[in-house]
């Protein structure tokens, strides 16, 4: 049988026993060049919530200016929870969500203490429920007894105050409305379901997100290397859209900057529920950044932020996944086993269960809470770990058909397989990744046919002496096209129909004719030693 010829816009080649790791890439124009983001910065302004009292106090903000998230600060939030709703459009409520404090995210040094920012979509009023408990510390008022007194800026004439000016010190918690870009930043299209064995999550750059450089400080810190990463969330709505991303890490950089005064954002890197990866802290994505995500175990750690909360609703599947892809990635770099274990040393700290100089042995990806005082990442992420980790320990191996399978998993080919009996079925095991065809169409073979869909034709099998003679006349580049049913068994007769027409295998002959405008052709039977094999994509894993 004649080989496919090869596509110039096919970007896979290959595979046999091994898998080669790609370098990571971070997203910009087709050309290479970076492209700039938008001048658009998010807007932090503060304001103070007064007179809060032990037990709960609930305080409603508004502002003209729309936002779409918030965050509590105050010299200290001991003893301090606090959830936040919006109003809608329609002058209802939303629903409420809980503000997590920072414990062990950023600095232990004296400072502002602040929540997550927590993301409640666009709007210009909030309601927020602030819980103290009686012993939590209430700071005195500039000019009180107790305080050396360094008097507190004067309000600006604004209407607001911004959140990098100095607030009083007596203003016990203070409320900080965000509003990120309006327009979208410099991001790609977002990521596919499927990605080839081998290859990294796109990473979006911190000049396409659109951080400003300049208001990091000092100088980036460098570990020996990374042994272990770490997952978090961010907590907030995960009612948000795709682009909404880039200006909510926009957002949550300048609100670590700006108003708690850290030198940079304090994760590695954040994943959406869209797939989409985001740089985070500077330094160099594949270097061993040193991030301030973790009280007490900063050092040689890599840590990753789902954006969303997932203390009830799980990750989505691609979140999932490519938050394991890549800390599947990122470990490769280091040879660190995902489903390995790690000896890590306790710097100590408010932030941690672990006093300093204790060794703990923990797994080589493991969460916020498995070493701090939180339940970040949540109890529905943190029930998703072993599969992070599985999908990470893949990454690094050549891909067997769970593996091949697991890459499939959520799309139309994936449940045209199953359907059909999974591996037990008509087809078998995978024998490659889902990966594009003629068009819109995509594809992915099997141990006895394939599997092909479009948006047109749907997803429909093809096994047997009907896929190699279609397999001769150009598969969906030929004559007939995509199929658009599975096989119709008649007395004598398989049929199995096509955009622009039939193929008709003969039970008692053995031969396959093609049917087209009604015109009948017998076709030749293939050599024994053919095989409907498209070489310039994928063979079969052997």
């Amino acid at each position: 049988m004649q080989s496919r010829r090869s596509a110039p816009s096919i970007l896979f080649t290959a595979i046999a026993a091994t898998v080669v790791i790609v370098p990571w890439a971070i997203a910009g124009s087709d050309s290479g060049e970076q492209r700039s983001p938008s001048n658009a910065a998010p807007m932090l302004t503060q304001q103070p919530l007064d007179n809060l009292a032990a037990g709960e106090s609930i305080r409603e903000i508004h502002q003209d200016t729309p936002f779409s998230m918030v965050a509590l600060t105050s010299p200290d939030l001991r003893g301090t929870s606090a959830r936040v709703r919006a109003r809608k459009d329609d002058g209802t409520w939303g629903p409420w969500y809980q503000a997590e404090n920072l414990d062990g995210v950023g600095t232990d040094t004296p400072g502002p203490r602040g929540t997550e920012p927590v993301f409640v979509g666009r709007t210009t009023t909030v309601q927020i429920a602030v819980t103290r408990a009686p012993q939590a510390p209430t700071p005195p008022p500039p000019g009180k007894p107790g305080k050396p007194g360094k008097p507190g800026l004067a309000k600006p004439a604004l209407g607001y105050v911004p959140a990098n000016v100095e607030a009083p010190i007596g203003q016990n918690v203070s409320a900080v409305l965000i509003s990120p870009p309006q327009s979208p930043v410099d991001v790609v299209a977002l990521p596919a379901a499927v990605t080839a064995p081998g290859q990294p999550p796109t990473i979006i750059g911190r000049a396409q997100w659109g951080a400003d450089e300049s208001m990091r400080c000092g100088n980036t810190v460098y570990d020996k290397g990374i042994r272990a990463g770490i997952v978090h969330h961010t907590a907030g709505s995960n009612d948000y859209a795709p682009e909404d991303s880039a200006g909510m890490v926009r957002s949550i950089y300048e609100y670590h900057t700006r108003t708690l005064g850290w030198c940079d954002i304090a994760y590695n890197a954040l994943v959406d529920k869209y797939g989409q990866v985001f740089e985070g802290r500077a330094g160099g994505i594949d270097k061993p950044v040193e991030g301030s995500h973790t009280g007490g175990f900063n050092v040689d750690t890599w840590g990753v932020a789902m954006i969303g909360d997932f203390d009830v609703v799980p990750p989505t599947p691609i979140q999932v996944r490519n938050t394991g892809r890549l800390l599947g990635w990122r470990l490769g770099l280091d040879r660190i086993d995902p489903h390995g274990t790690v000896v890590l040393t306790s710097a100590g700290g408010t932030f941690t269960h672990f006093p300093h100089g204790a060794t703990p042995t923990l797994p080589t990806i493991f969460t916020h809470r498995d070493v701090g005082i939180t339940d970040c990442p949540g109890n529905a992420a943190y029930a998703e770990m072993d599969r992070i980790r599985d999908i990470a320990a893949r990454f690094n191996r050549p891909p067997g058909p769970e593996d091949l399978a697991e890459q499939m998993r959520g799309g139309a080919i994936y449940t045209r397989w199953q359907a059909a009996g999974g591996p037990g079925g008509l087809l078998g095991n995978p024998t490659s990744p889902e990966t594009t065809g003629e068009g819109a169409a995509r594809y992915a073979t099997f141990e006895r046919g394939a599997v092909y869909w479009s948006p047109d034709s749907g997803a429909e099998p093809v096994t047997g002496a009907i896929y190699e003679a279609w397999g001769t006349l150009g598969f969906e580049r030929g004559v007939l096209g995509l199929p658009t049913s599975s096989e119709i068994s008649e007395p004598q007769w398989i049929v199995q129909n096509f955009q622009h027409g039939t193929l008709n295998f003969d039970r008692e002959k053995g031969t396959v004719t093609r049917v087209v405008d009604g015109v009948p052709v017998e076709l030749p039977p293939p050599s024994p030693d053919e095989q409907p094999v498209q070489l310039e994509r994928f063979t079969r894993i052997t």
